[in-house]
């Protein structure tokens, strides 16, 4: 990666410069000019470069006059300029004999020069007129407890042949899949770094083909307020910014909300070794943690930490919030390694972090969903003990690690996952349940259907000999290991497949499925796809006409179960006491006999009853049981509520197309007891006697 550097003698000839303005940063059109505001503590003088938009060409360079410097902000107003004329960058002095090569403005709102996706950039800030038409749109401001957060690589998600879209790869194609997103049911789409970054900054190569491998995931920030330029179908100037708003605006008009995930721990700048972009010629020890000897903290294993808690970074990283929050109306961010955001100056984690306070008490963010990644390389894990100041939510790896240990019959495990399932109380007291961020994958990992196929990781096309990624992530290969014609191991990891989705869908929090899990994607056991822009890390649409297509089903029927029981929706934490008139308390735990659920270490068997009073007195119940073991077992169900009978929705270990109801067409289930197969997971819902008769003569509908 690289920026402009050809040099051209000072030159303001020609240029008329008047005093300038210190707010906002930035390059800004004013009336018969731009204004530019840049801050720095240490530099002497800073300078102006101009370039042209064709070949980046230097036109001229322009001191900052120094009467126009407010405080530590050089400043001026070049009349005469206006957007798209030139592009810009700057030249800061550190003394009479130090000069820094041109480096792009941090608060630049779109970048230039990056020469289509692939290629090496030679980047340059442009200044960039925002007028985008938001007509009535509004953003859906979905309830806590109704999220459900659908997890989205822009480029990856339609970059294969067999997405069908007409701009593969794009903001625009990610748009042309929304029908897609609604009709499954998710209301919440995550999008992975779309702040600009360099594709081309990764230095290991294929071992298969030997070529350079990609930055594919983009947790590695150039550029703060400027989009992706090259996701972007239309790349001219304003291009990007234009079609990720129109993304933004379809999708809230869709009734979906979008959560940017954002990457503010690091930079591009790396350590010493890297490039001179921004931050460090402009004041590295305020942007980074640096130790004694002036060498990078690495806290994040990318070779520079960024300095979070320092004031003028975290000014920064204020403004950068607020932009996104307004000028592109995004529903809220998720934190990559927060933990970085909670550590002080010297490095220390704090107990009371100067950024999160700020940004969980800033006015411009209040609708804004916060969500942490408690975390960081540096081996700080506080999930359950992040500095939420009652805002944010954390992307609850307990709940992930708990699930899959469970699924896979682990000792001890059932007892651990019922207290996910009820929403994690033991790490969110008093804050209920929607805090928890409950998921079984995400980007960073195996997928669902690699979760059933493989017992470990097949790394080797990542170029760093198979170890990268995570060496254990409680999977199994359900009797053999990748891709298998055995027609028993393919039906176990179907079963395996939908207990995992039943179980995320009915459990109280907030629900991430990973785009692609609904129909069965893989990653042919890679766990680190980070570097993979190739049918590895992208998402293959033609699983949805295979055996995809059934779980795809089963999911979408999940999502409208859980749109219609208020009970799988409760903010509040259920717990197991009597209330008055209900027929079961909040939560209640069962096993093969009512009321007699199996606590100890070696069980496999978890059962429970669901119910929530609605308003008329109404009841809500819901009954659970998974049996994560091989054999089967015979369950006696609890009497289902006075004037109620319980209704099948859903049995992963039934026959193929009796899986799962359509909401509303759950058949009545003929027997109190019944059996439930090995690795298997059923549902039932309580309905009321009229309307159990009402549905009968309703067909399904999904």
């Amino acid at each position: 990666m690289s920026i402009t550097t050809e040099r051209a003698g000072t030159n303001a000839a020609g240029w008329h410069v008047t005093t300038g303005t210190a707010h906002p940063l930035g390059a800004t059109a004013v009336p018969g000019g731009i204004n530019f505001a840049v801050n720095s503590s240490t530099a002497s003088g800073m300078r102006l470069v101009l370039m042209r938009p064709l070949d980046g060409n230097v036109v001229a360079e322009i001191p900052f006059p120094a009467d126009h410097r407010i405080g530590d902000v050089f400043t001026m107003t070049v009349r005469g300029l206006r957007p798209g004329l030139f592009h810009y960058g700057y030249r800061v002095e550190h003394g009479p004999d130090a000069l820094s090569p041109i480096i792009l403005d941090p608060y630049a709102r779109e970048l230039a020069g990056s020469g289509g996706y692939g290629r090496r950039p030679q980047y340059r800030s442009a200044v960039l007129t925002e007028d985008f038409d938001w007509g009535a749109s509004r953003s859906p401001r979905i309830p806590a407890g109704q999220l459900v957060v659908y997890e989205v690589h822009v480029r990856g998600f339609t970059r294969h042949p067999s997405s069908k879209v007409a701009a593969p790869g794009t903001y625009a194609g990610l748009r042309e899949k929304i029908p897609y997103l609604k009709e499954l049911g998710v209301n919440c789409v995550e999008l992975l770094p779309v702040f600009e970054f360099d594709e081309t900054d990764n230095t290991f190569t294929s071992p298969i083909t030997g070529e350079p491998l990609r930055n594919f995931w983009g947790y590695n920030s150039v550029a703060f307020f400027a989009p992706k330029a090259d996701y972007a179908a239309d790349p001219t100037p304003g291009g990007p910014s234009r079609e990720l708003k129109e993304l933004v605006k379809e999708l809230h008009e869709a009734g979906m909300e979008v959560v940017l995930d954002i990457v503010l721990n690091h930079t591009a700048e790396g350590d010493h070794r890297g490039p001179t972009l921004s931050f460090r010629a402009l004041d590295e020890a305020a942007y980074y943690l640096l130790d004694e000897d002036g060498g990078h903290v690495n806290l994040t294993a990318t070779g520079n930490t960024v300095n979070c808690n320092h004031p003028v970074t975290r000014g920064f990283i204020l403004d950068c919030l607020r932009y996104w929050a307004t000028e592109y109306r995004v529903d809220g961010f998720r934190f990559d390694m927060a933990s970085i955001l909670a550590r002080g100056t010297d490095g220390a984690l704090l107990d009371n972090p100067p950024l999160l306070e700020a940004i969980a008490h800033d006015p411009v963010l209040a609708h804004c969903r916060l969500i942490a990644e408690a975390s960081d390389a540096a081996g700080s894990y506080q999930v359950g003990s992040f500095p939420a100041y009652g805002r944010f939510g954390e992307w609850n790896m307990h709940y992930r690690d708990a699930i899959r240990r469970f699924l896979l019959g682990g000792r001890g495990s059932a007892g651990e996952f019922a207290t996910r399932l009820v929403g994690s109380p033991d790490l969110y007291p008093g804050r209920g349940s929607t805090p928890s961020v409950n998921y079984i994958t995400c980007h960073d990992g195996l997928t669902l259907a690699d979760w059933t196929s493989y017992d470990r990781r097949h790394n080797k096309a990542n170029g760093e000999g198979g170890l990268d990624g995570i060496p254990d992530e409680d999977s199994w290969n359900c009797g053999h290991e990748g891709p298998t014609d055995d027609q028993q191991v393919l039906a176990l990891r179907a079963r395996q497949t939908r207990n995992a989705l039943l179980l995320l869908l009915t459990s109280q929090g907030t629900p991430m499925l990973l785009a692609g899990d609904e129909f069965g994607r893989s990653q042919q056991g890679n766990n680190n796809t980070y570097g993979q822009d190739g049918p590895l890390g992208w998402v293959d649409w033609s699983g949805l006409k295979g055996p995809g297509a059934a779980t795809a089903l089963f999911t979408r029927r999940c999502l409208g179960l859980r749109r219609e029981h208020a009970v799988l929706r409760r903010q509040a934490h259920p717990d197991s006491l009597a209330r008055p008139g209900w027929p079961y308390p909040p939560v209640s735990w069962h096993g093969e006999q009512p009321w007699q659920p199996d606590w100890s270490a070696s069980s496999t068997l978890l059962a429970a009853v669901l119910c929530e009073v609605l308003p008329g007195q109404r009841f809500d119940c819901v009954y659970l049981a998974a049996n994560t073991g091989a054999q089967p077992r015979v369950l006696c169900i609890p009497p289902a509520p006075a004037g109620m009978a319980w209704h099948l929705f859903a049995d992963t270990g039934a026959e193929v197309g009796r899986e799962v109801f359509a909401v509303g067409s759950e058949p009545a289930l003929s027997a109190n007891c019944l059996t439930l197969n090995g690795h298997s997971a059923l549902l039932l819902v309580a309905k009321s006697l009229h309307q159990g008769r009402r549905a009968a003569h309703r067909p399904p509908v999904d």
